[in-house]
């Protein structure tokens, strides 16, 4: 039987079964509804490890956040800067005998200074390429659930039921 809308075989995507059948037992519009239902067949003790979700109608999302200038690239390299400073400071002031808030001190302030620099210039060595920020995700128009084809019909009961 082949793959809705691709007239290929349907196959699993990776993962150790790759040589066995599968067959779509249901067809959800997002991904929180195929997952409550890989859910579900979970709590009934279904074999989940022969069920995969396949996306189709698949698309990049990016959504642009923000002007990103080298301002606030030294801000964020401050930020990343100070944590790596504090976990330098605590693990040196472990060795300290004593005023060991002075090495956590040290190691806070230099890490703010030294990410604050690189962040100045690694956003200024990008000459420009791309000055704003942004948070991706990927979307799918259907999500269907593929199982083994000896696993299909119960995994067709256990859904029905679930969904009653």
């Amino acid at each position: 039987m082949p793959f809705p809308g691709t007239g290929r075989p349907q196959m699993p995507v990776g993962g150790e079964h790759q040589d066995r059948p599968v067959v779509a037992v249901a067809t959800y519009p997002d991904y929180l509804s195929a997952q409550r239902a890989v859910d579900l067949l979970s709590d009934r003790q279904f074999p989940v490890d022969r069920v995969t979700i396949v996306g189709t109608g698949v698309r990049l999302v990016e959504k642009v956040l923000g002007r990103m200038t080298v301002g606030k690239a030294a801000l964020a390299g401050a930020g990343s800067g100070l944590w790596f400073g504090l976990l330098i400071g605590f693990l040196l002031g472990i060795f300290a005998i004593d005023a060991w808030w002075k090495v956590v001190l040290f190691g806070a302030v230099a890490g703010i200074v030294w990410g604050a620099v690189f962040g100045a210039i690694a956003h200024a060595a990008t000459g420009g390429q791309r000055d704003f920020t942004s948070a991706s995700a990927i979307h799918a128009d259907t999500y269907t659930l593929m199982v083994d084809t000896e696993h299909a019909e119960q995994a067709r009961q256990l859904l029905a039921a679930g969904a009653g």
